[in-house]
């Protein structure tokens, strides 16, 4: 448990005392400049907004998975020849799945843009989306070795295809790696869901007052005025601290908060979701240890067996496992903001690569590392914010319109 640690809590109270004293701000701000209090919270209700249609959404993906991928896995593994070589039914197998994960693939794009979802609305879709194509992934990779090397006078063999309740078990447990068993716990503790769940709204709310008074303020007037290179790099600057504040907010909300409160209610006892990122020395181990969860799927069905179909290209399997994760991270953006813009993309692939060939050891190289996080939050925040900006002032379709884009993209270039 993260809180086990003593200087790690203290820093959560500090955390706790700044939410605090933001919101209190807040409340301050309302009442001496508009003579009353704004609870309307604009925000969130504009960024959260057309919930019902998420939930619909997620329903129906979650009800594809159960009544689409499992029965369809179930079929194949019981209708095929035991010990007989990959033929025209197995490829049909697997011409069904791709065309499953197309199919999944598309309809939430489709969905999000016919209900013209807000951005806070559409990362909810998309994230779980990945996380539901990750899982049938990882499903039907774990199974289908069992089933081709099934052999029908092997009488150790188990179930070919696993009980429904364990696929079920798995789709709502947070890890991405299948497993027929995983290490459980023997009760529930209900105060300690309510208590993460609570830390996310917090964690919620605290992102709300950073965007609210330190990002929104300096980037709404742009596409209104005119944006200097000065003022294009003070702006960089200025989002440095708030855009890595949201990161590590983003980072307890989820990675903890979230995944500890699913798991015990599930009563999923590994609970290893993270290491100590923060103290790391190079990227390569930040990368490893920032999201264990997503990590192990990346490794074990990525790394792994491109490793295997090419035992001597070891850099080709890592080049693979970032392009996926930066293809994944860049989708995740273009649909929120509704627009193409790969900065994450390039930054990933470029300093992102690049910078897992550095093995330092020493508190500088710590330091290092944290450098480079700060000043690359504040980048992508800062030229995401602008992008999001001058398309809301300057509609696509004008005269003007193209004018704003050529400047914006002059102005981006500095």
């Amino acid at each position: 448990d993260l809180f086990k640690i003593k200087d790690v809590k203290t820093i959560y109270h500090i955390f706790v005392a700044i939410l605090i004293v933001f919101s209190l701000n807040t409340l301050v701000y309302d009442l001496i400049n508009e003579g009353r209090l704004n609870l309307n919270f604009d925000l969130i209700r504009y960024g959260m907004g057309k919930f019902s249609k998420v939930m619909e959404l997620w329903m129906c993906m979650n009800l594809s998975t159960l009544l689409v991928v499992y029965p369809g896995f179930y079929y194949w593994s019981m209708n095929r020849t035991p010990g007989q070589k990959i033929g025209g039914y197995d490829i049909a197998g697997a011409c069904c799945y791709v065309l499953y994960q197309l199919v999944f693939l598309v309809w939430p794009i489709h969905y999000i843009k016919e209900n013209a979802l807000p951005p806070g609305s559409s990362i909810i879709v998309t994230a779980e989306q990945i996380r539901l194509m990750m899982k049938v992934h990882a499903f039907v990779r774990e199974n289908i070795t069992k089933v081709l090397a099934y052999k029908k006078d092997d009488n150790n063999q188990g179930p070919l295809c696993p009980d429904f309740s364990k696929y079920l078990y798995f789709l709502f447990i947070p890890t991405l790696v299948y497993r027929d068993t995983y290490p459980r716990t023997q009760s529930i503790r209900w105060s300690y869901v309510v208590s993460n769940f609570g830390q996310v709204l917090a964690c919620l709310f605290y992102t709300y007052y950073i965007f609210e008074r330190f990002l929104v303020p300096v980037f709404r007037n742009f596409g209104r005025e005119h944006i200097t290179a000065k003022a294009l790099i003070l702006s960089v600057f200025g989002s440095m601290l708030p855009a890595t504040l949201v990161l590590v907010l983003g980072f307890f909300a989820i990675l903890h908060s979230w995944f500890n409160a699913f798991a015990e209610m599930m009563t999923f006892a590994d609970r290893m979701f993270y290491k100590d990122w923060w103290n790391s020395t190079s990227f390569a181990n930040y990368y490893r240890t920032w999201n264990i969860v997503v990590h192990d799927w990346l490794y074990t069905y990525i790394y792994k067996d491109i490793s295997k179909l090419f035992p001597q290209r070891r850099s080709l399997a890592m080049a693979c496992v970032f392009l996926i994760s930066a293809v994944a991270h860049e989708y995740v953006l273009i649909m929120c903001f509704k627009f193409f813009y790969p900065v994450l993309f390039v930054m990933f692939m470029g300093a992102g690569f690049g910078f897992i060939f550095f093995k330092g050891v020493g508190r500088g190289w710590n330091v290092f590392l944290w450098l480079m996080l700060i000043m690359g939050n504040g980048m992508l925040m800062c030229l995401y914010s602008l992008e999001w900006y001058a398309r809301q002032r300057c509609p696509e379709n004008t005269v003007a319109a193209r004018r704003c884009t050529m400047y914006r993209i002059d102005s981006s270039a500095y």
